[in-house]
């Protein structure tokens, strides 16, 4: 029987990405549409999946609804990892680490501080979530933005240094790193992320780290084409919201009081589960499970 981090099932994704050379797309999941829409795409289309969960659902759904998250995911007939995404504050990685269903892998978003106490706090939480079985990943340098639950930053983005990456890895023994070449959280300016993307800083990021499954944050809007560039550049871990979540938003916004719910429910999933397997098949990842 295999051990740590071989017998992670998050591992065990992205490594298999590695090694087929396609990537997985991580997706955000804020209700149960959501959640069921990844795991019938993926079913479907016989690829492995990830469901991100925020910090925002262990305080507002509860360890209940996580708890059923990942029972649910563990039960597809492919693999399917939950993910927590973006644990900015020291509480909700300790909330995490101590449920008594845990994540595959956590996100410890500790880029806000100095590279020297970014590397102390995830080695710290690195070596406990190994303890569990869980996988840690890292952000190494600071992207711009705001998502859920994440803060709007107005300095001049920092970007990952390539001579670094290793270093900061070794250092923390992190299992993914998500670097920052010039996405950010949120829309993109003027040109778009073809103008912001730095390719060649994160082709020697890659170079920096073989073997290291990266993970791609600020995704929406990005080409099919760009998405494709990034995964040359070593990005196997692809996460994805509002890409393939906007049509079923829409759909819902539209309808909502016109149909019954459990219609409205049923068509919304079907929409959302479509605009999931567009995405598996652009990265690859369909009938790779």
């Amino acid at each position: 029987m295999s051990s740590f981090p071989e017998n992670n099932r998050t591992w065990q994704i992205l490594h298999g990405a590695n090694k087929g050379n396609y990537a997985v797309g991580a997706y955000n999941c804020y209700n149960t549409d959501g959640v069921m829409a990844v795991i019938r795409a993926a079913e479907n289309k016989k690829s492995p999946a990830i469901i991100q969960l925020f910090p925002w659902t262990l305080h507002f759904q509860g360890k209940q609804f996580v708890k059923f998250v990942i029972e649910y995911a563990h039960n597809a007939s492919v693999p399917i990892a939950v993910h927590l995404d973006h644990c900015i504050q020291s509480a909700d990685v300790d909330l995490a680490l101590s449920l008594s269903v845990p994540f595959d892998s956590i996100m410890v978003d500790a880029s806000t501080l100095s590279p020297e106490e970014n590397i102390r706090t995830c080695k710290s939480y690195v070596e406990r979530a190994t303890a569990l079985g869980i996988c840690i990943e890292a952000e190494m340098g600071r992207m711009e933005g705001g998502e859920d639950g994440l803060p709007h930053v107005d300095m001049e983005t920092i970007l990952t240094k390539p001579d670094e990456a290793e270093t900061f890895v070794r250092e923390t023994g992190v299992h993914f790193l998500a670097p920052s070449f010039g996405n950010i959280h949120g829309a993109y300016g003027p040109g778009g992320a073809e103008k912001a993307w730095d390719l060649e800083r994160l082709k020697k990021i890659h170079e920096a780290l073989p073997g290291l499954p990266l993970a791609l944050h600020g995704t929406h809007p990005v080409s099919d084409e760009l998405f494709l560039e990034s995964m040359k550049c070593g990005m196997r871990k692809i996460n994805l919201n509002r890409t393939v979540r906007d049509g079923y938003t829409q759909f819902v916004a539209e309808n909502a009081g016109k149909l019954e719910l459990t219609v409205l429910s049923m068509r919304g999933v079907e929409i959302y589960t479509k605009g999931v397997e567009r995405m598996m098949d652009v990265l690859g990842s369909s009938g790779k499970a």
